[in-house]
C-alpha cells in the first residue's frame, strides 16, 4: 500500500518524486486504469528534458533503465498520454449490433470515434486520459520503419520495478489487473510498444 500526500505525490522508498507540472491538466478525479507505455528515446533524461516543454504530453511514473522508478506527475492530476482510443467493444468483439453498425461508420475516423467512446461510462470503454495513470518505460524503437519500428526489449530491472509499482498501484487505489493495458491495445500506436513489458 503506498502513502499518497495531500499534492498527490507518493511517499515510498523505491520511488524517487521529479515532479513536472508542465505535463499536469486538470483534476483527476477517478482512477479506472493504468496504461503502460514506451517512451520512444533512450534515457529517463531525454523523457524529462520533453516533459520541460509547456504543454508536453506525459505520464505519472517513469521507469528508467536500471529500474529507478521516478513519479513525474501528481497522482490527482490528468496528464495527456492515451491519445484516441479505440472502440472497446469492436476490439473485444462484445458490440450489440446496433453498436457495431455506428463504430463501423467510424473505424478510420479516430476523433469521431473517440468522441463516441468517451460518451461511455468504464469499463464499456477503454480509460482515456481522464480516468487513468501511465506509467513510461525508457525504451525507444530499434529497428524499422514507421508502422513496422520496433522497440527495444523492456529489461528484467525496469519489468520487476513495473511490477512493484502495478501491485502498489493496484491495492492502493482497489484496481484489478483487468484495468491496465499496454498502450497499443487502446489507442492507435506502434504494436511493438511495451509489447515485452511484464507485470
Amino acid at each position: 500500500m503506498l502513502f499518497i500526500d495531500s499534492q498527490g505525490l507518493v511517499c515510498a522508498g523505491r520511488i524517487t518524486v521529479r515532479r513536472f507540472t508542465n505535463i499536469e491538466r486538470q483534476t483527476l478525479d477517478k482512477i479506472n486504469g493504468i496504461v503502460v507505455h514506451q517512451t520512444g528515446g533512450s534515457t529517463a533524461q531525454s523523457t524529462f528534458n520533453s516533459y520541460g516543454h509547456h504543454g508536453a504530453n506525459g505520464a505519472h511514473f517513469l521507469i528508467d533503465k536500471d529500474g529507478k522508478i521516478y513519479q513525474t506527475a501528481s497522482l490527482f492530476k490528468t496528464t495527456n498520454h492515451v491519445g484516441k482510443v479505440r472502440s472497446r467493444c469492436y476490439m473485444e468483439k462484445t458490440c450489440t449490433a446496433a453498436e457495431l453498425a455506428r463504430v463501423g461508420l467510424l473505424l478510420n475516423q479516430y476523433s469521431a470515434l473517440h468522441n463516441l467512446e468517451k460518451r461511455k461510462p468504464y469499463p464499456e470503454r477503454y480509460p482515456t486520459n481522464l480516468d487513468s495513470l501511465a506509467i513510461e518505460v525508457v525504451g525507444k524503437p530499434v529497428t524499422g520503419q514507421g508502422e513496422k519500428a520496433i522497440y527495444e526489449t523492456v529489461n528484467d530491472a525496469q519489468n520487476a520495478s513495473l511490477r512493484w509499482l502495478i501491485n502498489e498501484l493496484l491495492n492502493t487505489l482497489n484496481l484489478s489487473k483487468s484495468s491496465i493495458f499496454k498502450h497499443p491495445e487502446i489507442s492507435y500506436k506502434l504494436k511493438s510498444e511495451a509489447s515485452t513489458a511484464e507485470w
